[in-house]
């Protein structure tokens, strides 16, 4: 099934279990989508250990990495599904993953 603009920015408020299987979205809508709902762990940042190095923003496949000026900023946690790429390849262990608390 093809969504228009209207009907994907209506899904991009449910929750994971109430998507249909199988839809196709229109391109260019990934930004409208708050997918905080699917995560149980969120990643937290130590500015003090944090080097600047950028690997975070590197391999976070949803853009929830805000890196500004050469600085990490923190996270768009709408955007953060919680997969801990971010803590995973942080060099200096900046990055803690921790329970979402709701």
């Amino acid at each position: 099934m093809t969504l228009d603009l209207e009907k994907a920015a209506q899904m991009s408020t449910l929750p994971w279990e109430e998507y249909p299987d199988s839809v196709i979205l229109p391109a260019g809508t990934a930004q409208k989508y708050d997918v905080s709902g699917w995560r149980y762990m969120k990643p937290v940042l130590d500015p003090e250990k944090c080097t600047d190095c950028g690997m975070c923003w590197l391999y976070c496949p949803d853009n929830a990495v805000i890196f500004e000026n050469g600085k990490m900023k923190g996270f768009l946690y709408q955007h953060c599904k919680g997969c801990s790429y971010c803590a995973q390849v942080c060099p200096v262990n900046a990055i803690t993953m921790v329970e979402e608390i709701k």
